[in-house]
């Protein structure tokens, strides 16, 4: 799995610029497609981070359109969801997160578009290796009533494998969008 992850991660770095740029734009008129957002959800997205796929238009997108949006930030080896603001700071990683009032639990949320490295056809995801989306959605696979938060990976059509093993820990996702491809 370990060089799995790192060829898809040095695949993924090595898309162009204006590449990315475009694949971006297209990634936002697939999430519309997908999604149905109502006024008042709590939605999670995520800052780029070692060439993962930009979330910029969709975040503008809902900016503009009044939802509350939230970045996750690090709470020991899980995640907690910061409500974004103006003021941000870097983590242990370098990742900038919001410094916020507002700290939502995954559970609180209706929307997480979550990163990852690789996925198959299944819906399956691996990350960067960290275990810290598993850790905090933990909650979907020992109770099978929770309905929220809808998990999305966000990916390019590149990182797309044949098939990935799973572990009982994975959690798997609602869909996986690329600029191209909802796989549900």
């Amino acid at each position: 799995m370990k060089t799995l992850r790192q060829s898809i991660r040095i695949q993924r770095r090595l898309i162009s610029s204006s590449d990315r740029e475009k694949f971006a734009k297209q990634l936002l008129s697939q999430i519309q497609k997908l999604a149905n957002f109502q006024h008042g959800q709590k939605i999670a997205l995520y800052l780029p981070n070692d060439g993962e796929i930009d979330t910029k238009y969709i975040q503008n997108f809902l900016k503009n359109r009044g939802f509350s949006i939230y970045l996750p930030i690090l709470v020991g080896k899980s995640l907690k969801f910061a409500k974004v603001g103006k003021n941000f700071r870097k983590n242990r990683f370098g990742i900038n997160e919001p410094i916020s009032t507002q700290i939502l639990n995954a559970n609180q949320l209706n929307t997480l578009f979550m990163p990852l490295v690789g996925f198959d056809q299944f819906k399956n995801r691996i990350g960067m290796g960290g275990g810290f989306y598993d850790r905090t959605l933990s909650f979907k696979k020992r109770q099978q009533g929770y309905k929220n938060p809808k998990l999305y990976g966000l990916a390019f059509d590149c990182q797309e494998v044949a098939k990935l093993n799973t572990k009982p820990w994975d959690v798997p996702l609602d869909a996986v969008v690329t600029p191209t491809t909802i796989y549900r």
